[in-house]
């Protein structure tokens, strides 16, 4: 007993995950915002935070929903996913007396919904538009700065509704983009294993596998993957949810984020303008793997099945760019380790792995 007692004592771990409890994903999704909103009780006073495209697209349809049901429904129309707008939603939450609030939208409606209604303390539904990234199910946020665009820590969504006719009709670039992002996650595991051998970094294996699992799934389908096929927006929809769990369970956004993210936010900071994050993330892939010593060319192969770009004439940015992305990149997080390690590449190595990976 005494032996017994003395294990329970020396063993400390906890965990705390913040996950969605309710996930809705498939045709007419829209349709059950109202049971969602009042199963969760969180109240009959609704901002819904939409962009001039997002509104037309389901934020007309979500308000509608909710107002014939008896909830108090207002809409605040963003142009910018910055800290200033963010300020505002917050404002308006709060002298309004809100209950909650809905991101209607891609990246900028869900990331502003996230942070807004994280320093008002209240919770917040994803209603995407489009399945470009993961941020739509996970805590993390992408946000305008003076810099670029940073990435900050919010609050996961208590709810996420995805419908996949509403997505399958979003531009297919933006569904590319999102494979893109599923795919990255193929490097991101390998940076974090990385960092837990040599840095002696905290690493959940169940959430890497997760990770992992999700990458190679999406890479094993990546040939069915087409435009306006409301089949593969369920497929990339479950798979955007995976990586949002992940990341969860991992309580960090190292399963779906290394070296192959830090290229991405290096290239927001000197792109004008940049491409999509989950277009930059999957050229980023195919270039850290190829530093793993892994099959790169699978990866590349599975952009190109998707429609996803490969190269920097795909992504429509100067080859100029992608090189001092690369070495650039190590800064952009120096807690965050990587392949790129803490000195980066030279100029002559990033150009050299740029053409020998086909980048540009």
């Amino acid at each position: 007993m005494g032996k017994e007692m003395e294990v329970r004592e020396n063993f400390s771990k906890t965990k705390t995950m913040e996950l969605p409890r309710n996930v809705v994903i498939g045709h007419d999704a829209l349709l059950e915002v109202e049971k969602v909103c009042d199963n969760l009780k969180l109240g009959k006073t609704a901002l819904l935070v939409v962009d001039e495209t997002t509104k037309k697209v389901a934020g007309d349809a979500v308000a509608s929903l909710l107002s014939d049901a008896g909830y108090t429904v207002e809409d605040f129309i963003i142009k910018e996913a910055d800290k200033e707008t963010i300020e505002e939603v917050k404002t308006v939450s709060v002298e309004n007396g809100t209950s909650f609030l809905l991101g209607v939208g891609g990246g900028r409606p869900i990331d502003v919904a996230k942070c807004a209604s994280t320093n008002a303390g209240l919770p917040f539904l994803s209603v995407p538009t489009a399945a470009s990234h993961d941020g739509i199910v996970s805590s993390r946020a992408s946000i305008k700065s003076d810099n670029g665009r940073e990435s900050i820590v919010a609050q996961s969504p208590m709810a996420v509704i995805m419908d996949t006719y509403v997505i399958s009709q979003s531009p297919h670039k933006l569904l590319a983009a999102g494979c893109g992002d599923i795919i990255s996650n193929s490097t991101a595991v390998k940076d974090w294993l990385l960092a837990r051998n040599l840095k002696n970094e905290y690493y959940s294996s169940y959430a890497a596998s997760l990770a992992e699992m999700t990458a190679h799934l999406l890479l094993e389908r990546a040939d069915s993957i087409k435009p306006k096929l409301e089949e593969s927006a369920w497929f990339v929809a479950k798979a955007l949810v995976s990586s949002g769990v992940a990341m969860s369970i991992a309580g960090t956004s190292r399963p779906a984020s290394g070296s192959e993210h830090l290229f991405s936010h290096a290239l927001d900071n000197i792109s004008k303008p940049p491409a999509l994050h989950g277009e930059q993330c999957g050229v980023g892939t195919i270039m850290m793997m190829y530093l793993h010593g892994g099959d790169w060319g699978r990866i590349r192969n599975g952009l190109l099945a998707v429609g996803a770009p490969t190269s920097a004439r795909g992504m429509d940015l100067p080859e100029d760019d992608i090189i001092e992305a690369l070495v650039t990149a190590h800064k952009v997080n120096k807690d965050r380790y990587t392949i790129l390690g803490d000195e980066g590449l030279t100029r002559d190595a990033a150009e050299n792995l740029a053409r020998t990976t086909r980048v540009i």
